[in-house]
C-alpha cells in the first residue's frame, strides 16, 4: 500500500472551532483538515477527507456489485425535457438549480437521476429477456437548500449513490427491493454507526413502499419513533394516526346544544382554558384542559405553478402542527406562513377565534369560506369541543363534530409525542433523532409511464416496466460517522473508513528515531497497510500527539524514547489503551490489531 508523510501532506489542523460549524463532528472534520468550506453548503475535500470518502465509496460499491448492480455515470448538467415530462421541473420548485446555455436553452444540475436512468434503459432495452436489471452511479447532486447547515449533512452539493431496478412485474420489483434492502443492511453494518430502518414517505419521488435508514444521532434533523413491544418504527412524517372511533349515538344525544360564551382576551389555548375554568365550568365537574379545545391553524400553500391557497387544520389544542409532517402531506406544494393579505382576503378568519362553523360543511346550500378545512384524525365523529366562534372574544362549547360542523377530510399533520399509542396497537411510541443515510422506494410505473419505458413480455405484449429507486448519502455518511465517533480530543474513525490503517508518530530529534520509524512504515506498507507517518522534524511531540488524536486513525504507533530499549508504543485511539511492543514484533502485532493480511 502507501506511506503518506505528514511533512509533505496538504494539511493544517486547527486548534479553534470554525465559526460556521454547529455540530461536534462538523467542527472536527474542519479542524482535523478533512474538509474546508467553499461556500454555504459547498465543501472542498482535502486529501485526508478524500481518503475517507473513497473508503466509504468502496464499501457502497462492493455491496452494490455483490447484488449484481452495474455501475455507470450520468452527466451533472442535464436537459430540461425529461424532467418536464415527469413534472419535476415544476415540482422541485426553488430547490432545483436551473441554468441556461448560450442559446438560452433551459438545463438543470441533477438533483437525482430517475429520468435519465429510465431513458437510458428505454434507449437500449425492449424485451422482458433484458430484465431484471439494476443500475447505479456514485455522483454529485445539486439542490438549492434554503437553509444549508451542519456541514456535509445538509449541503447544496453532495455525493450520492443512486440505483434503480427495472422489472417486468410487481413480483420482480418486490424481489429487487428486497435485494437492495439486504445490501443496505450489509453496507451500513460496515460503515460503523448505529442505525435504524423505519417506514417513510415517498415525497416528490412517488411510489409505494418506502423505508429510510437513519443514523441514530441527537443532532439529526429527522425524528423517528419506535415501539419496543412490536418493533414498529417510522419516520414521524410516515406515522399514520388511526381515525378515532365515532362516539356512540346515545352519548352524542346527551350532549347539550352548542352554546356561545364570552371569552374576552383569550387568543391562546392557555388563556382560553383559564377563562373557561373560571367562568364556564364543565357540567361533569372536571376541569377544562387544552385537550378539550379544538385549535384551528391557518397555513398557506404555494403550489409548484406559483398559485397560493389557504389551508386550515383543526387539531386538539394540546397538540402542535409538525411542519415536516405537514410538508410531507401537501407535497409538492410548499408550506409558507399566512400573510396579512391572506387574512384580509378572508375576514371571516378571526385570528385567535377561528372556528369550524365558518369552515366546515354544515349542510347543503350553506355558505362557506372556500378555504379547505382538514381535521386531525383524533377528532372523532360525535366528539364535543370548545373552539372559536369566529368573533373576537367569543368561543363556543359543546360543538359536536358531525352534528354542528364537518370538514373536507383529515390530515396527518399533528405532532407525534413520546407515549402516544403505536399505530399497530401493540404499545406506545418512543421518539428519537436520526440522520437520513439511505432511502429505498418502490417507484412502480410513475417514471416509466411518463417517459414511455415499455418492453415486450413473453406473450409479445407491450408492458410498462416497474421501477425501484435506492439512494445512499455517500458524503453525508462521512459526516454521520464523524458525529457518532469522536471524543473531546478528536475523531475516532472506525477502521473500515479511517484515512489510514496506522498512524506512526516519530518523536524527538535523534535521527535514529526517524530511521526506525520509516523502516516500520515501509514494513507496514509492504504488508498491505496504508500508513500516515508524522515525520515532521521540527514539530514538538505534544503537537504531534494532539494532531494524531484529532485526526483519529484507530491505531497509533509512537517511535521515541523507548527505542533505546528496543520497544515502541501502540495506542488504540478508540479505547485509549497503550502498550509497549518489541521492535521485532511491531509489524505482526499491528497486523493482528488491524485485522489485516499480507498484500
Amino acid at each position: 500500500m502507501s506511506v503518506t508523510r505528514m511533512s509533505s501532506l496538504f494539511l493544517r489542523t486547527l486548534r479553534e472551532d470554525p465559526a460556521d460549524a454547529e455540530l461536534p463532528g462538523h467542527k472536527l472534520l474542519v479542524r482535523a483538515g478533512y474538509i474546508r468550506r467553499a461556500a454555504p453548503g459547498i465543501y472542498t475535500w482535502l486529501p485526508l477527507g478524500l481518503k475517507v470518502l473513497q473508503r466509504v465509496e468502496t464499501i457502497v460499491r462492493e455491496e452494490m456489485n455483490a447484488i449484481g448492480a452495474q455501475e455507470m455515470r450520468f452527466p451533472v448538467l442535464l436537459p430540461r425535457e425529461p424532467y418536464e415530462a415527469t413534472g419535476r421541473w415544476t415540482e422541485y420548485g426553488d430547490t432545483l438549480f436551473r441554468v441556461q446555455d448560450r442559446r438560452e436553452v433551459d438545463m438543470l444540475l441533477g438533483p437525482t437521476h430517475e429520468e435519465m436512468f429510465t431513458l437510458a434503459v428505454k434507449d437500449l432495452y425492449s424485451s422482458y429477456k433484458d430484465l431484471p436489471l439494476s443500475l447505479y452511479q456514485i455522483q454529485n447532486k445539486y439542490r438549492d437548500e434554503a437553509r444549508p447547515r451542519a456541514g456535509l449533512l445538509r449541503g447544496r452539493e453532495f455525493i450520492m449513490k443512486d440505483s434503480y431496478s427495472f422489472d417486468v412485474d410487481d413480483a420482480g420489483l418486490d424481489a429487487s427491493y428486497q435485494r437492495h434492502r439486504e445490501a443496505y443492511i450489509k453496507m451500513f453494518d460496515r460503515l460503523g454507526f448505529e442505525y435504524v430502518i423505519v417506514k417513510a414517505t415517498s415525497g416528490a419521488m412517488g411510489g409505494s413502499a418506502s423505508e429510510e435508514f437513519l443514523a441514530v444521532s441527537p443532532h439529526g434533523e429527522d425524528t423517528f419513533v419506535r415501539c419496543e413491544e412490536s418493533g414498529y418504527a417510522a419516520n414521524v412524517e410516515a406515522v399514520e394516526v388511526p381515525q378515532a372511533p365515532p362516539v356512540p349515538a346515545d352519548v352524542v344525544a346527551a350532549i347539550p346544544a352548542a352554546q356561545e360564551v364570552d371569552t374576552p382576551d383569550t387568543p391562546t389555548i392557555e388563556s382560553l382554558v383559564a377563562v373557561l375554568n373560571d367562568r364556564h365550568p364543565r357540567a361533569d365537574g372536571r376541569q377544562w384542559t387544552a385537550a378539550d379545545t379544538l385549535k384551528n391553524v391557518v397555513v398557506a400553500l404555494r403550489n409548484p405553478d406559483g398559485t397560493r391557497e389557504l389551508l386550515v387544520i383543526g387539531l386538539p389544542g394540546d397538540r402542535q402542527v409538525d411542519e415536516k409532517r405537514l410538508e410531507a402531506q401537501v407535497a409538492p406544494a410548499e408550506v409558507v406562513e399566512a400573510t396579512e393579505a391572506d387574512f384580509a382576503a378572508h375576514p371571516e378568519l378571526v385570528r385567535g377565534y377561528i372556528g369550524p362553523r365558518s369552515l366546515g360543511l354544515r349542510g347543503e346550500g350553506e355558505d362557506r369560506t372556500g378555504v379547505r378545512y382538514l381535521l386531525d384524525p383524533r377528532i372523532a365523529e360525535g366528539s364535543a369541543w370548545a373552539t372559536g366562534a369566529d368573533r373576537p372574544g367569543v368561543h363556543v362549547i359543546d360543538l359536536v363534530h358531525g352534528r354542528d360542523f364537518g370538514a373536507d377530510g383529515t390530515i396527518q399533520a399533528a405532532e407525534v409525542r413520546d407515549g402516544d399509542p403505536s399505530p399497530d396497537g401493540a404499545g406506545v411510541l418512543h421518539t428519537a433523532r436520526g440522520i437520513e443515510m439511505g432511502h429505498i422506494f418502490q417507484l412502480g410505473r410513475k417514471y416509466a409511464e411518463a417517459l414511455g419505458l415499455k418492453v415486450l413480455d413473453e406473450n409479445g405484449k407491450l408492458v410498462t416496466v416497474t421501477m425501484g429507486s435506492y439512494g445512499v448519502g455517500v458524503s453525508r455518511a462521512v459526516a454521520a460517522i464523524a458525529e457518532d465517533n469522536h471524543d473531546d480530543a478528536g475523531l475516532l474513525w472506525p477502521r473500515n473508513v479511517a484515512p489510514a490503517d496506522v498512524h506512526i508518530v516519530a518523536t524527538g530529534k535523534d535521527p535514529s528515531v526517524f530511521e526506525a520509524a520509516i523502516g516500520i512504515a515501509d514494513a507496514f506498507s509492504v504488508r498491505g497497510l496504508d500508513v500516515l507517518y508524522d515525520d515532521r522534524p521540527k514539530v514538538s511531540p505534544g503537537v504531534k500527539f494532539k494532531d494524531a488524536e484529532i485526526i483519529g486513525v484507530p491505531t497509533i504507533v509512537v517511535v521515541g524514547r523507548g527505542l533505546a530499549d528496543g520497544v515502541v508504543e501502540i495506542k488504540d485511539r478508540r479505547t485509549g489503551e497503550r502498550r509497549e511492543v518489541e521492535m521485532e514484533a511491531i509489524v505482526e502485532e499491528v497486523l493482528r490489531e488491524t485485522g489485516s493480511t499480507d498484500a
